[in-house]
């Protein structure tokens, strides 16, 4: 289950003082760069290192590579998988769990390195808005099952080989907003991420419902804008020779 807020903050000791705010995702983030130190990483330490938000933390880092619209090949695949059965768990409402295969996997100290730098970036961003407000939604625990449901759904999606642009990122900060709401109680990130759930399941029901139409639409739009190579047409250099 999803740790409650009484579980995530310290208990002010005998003589009354304040409770410790517990660590950011990005102080979280540099203390698991201080720990690989140039070697590698596996799930079950960076699991110890999160302690009581472990889970939800890690759903985080494992989608924060992916908020970008190009696709990120061979990574996807494994991630994608791991958010899945913590979205499964979760959506059943039982205590989010991984294989000792996956938790005991090494990480090569570089994609380590390249993904919490990556994500450190983006969580300072994100700690700016959460705060806690309207708990409800997250404090009713029976929507947690459609949270989890979502997740894993994400998860499912971002498992697919697609070299189209935006089907990482979509499902990717679907899980952020929900990951990130269930961590700080903020109901604006729950209604975030069912949105971006609403989009992505779109996205992707055009995708398989309109096939290589969509496909060549999307690439007309995208692909020519993230592609550094792209050569312009005949009648664009020809304007430009003669500018010059």
């Amino acid at each position: 289950m999803v740790p409650t807020s009484d579980e995530r903050i310290v208990a002010p000791d005998a003589v009354g003082i304040p409770a410790k705010r517990p660590p950011r995702l990005s102080e979280e983030i540099d203390s698991l760069l201080v720990i690989i130190a140039g070697r590698p990483l596996r799930l079950r330490e960076m699991l110890s290192v999160l302690q009581g938000r472990a889970y939800m933390f890690l759903l985080i880092l494992l989608s924060l590579p992916f908020c970008t619209p190009i696709p990120i090949p061979g990574l996807s695949t494994l991630f994608g998988g791991i958010i899945a059965l913590i979205g499964l768990r979760l959506s059943l409402r039982m205590k989010p769990w991984l294989p000792a295969r996956i938790l005991d996997a090494e990480l090569s100290p570089k994609l380590v390195s390249q993904l919490l730098h990556a994500a450190k970036k983006t969580a300072k961003w994100i700690e700016v808005l959460l705060k806690p407000r309207l708990s409800f939604l997250v404090d009713f625990l029976l929507l947690h099952h459609l949270y989890g449901a979502m997740i894993c759904i994400s998860g499912l999606l971002l498992m697919l080989p697609l070299p189209i642009p935006l089907s990482n990122f979509l499902p990717a900060i679907t899980v952020v907003f929900l990951a990130a709401a269930l961590l700080e109680r903020d109901g604006y990130f729950v209604i975030a991420g069912v949105l971006a759930f609403v989009v992505d399941a779109a996205f992707f029901s055009a995708i398989f419902l309109g096939g290589a139409a969509v496909v060549n639409w999307l690439e007309d739009w995208f692909g020519e804008t993230l592609d550094p190579n792209h050569e312009q047409p005949p009648e664009v250099l020809e304007e430009i020779t003669t500018q010059e």
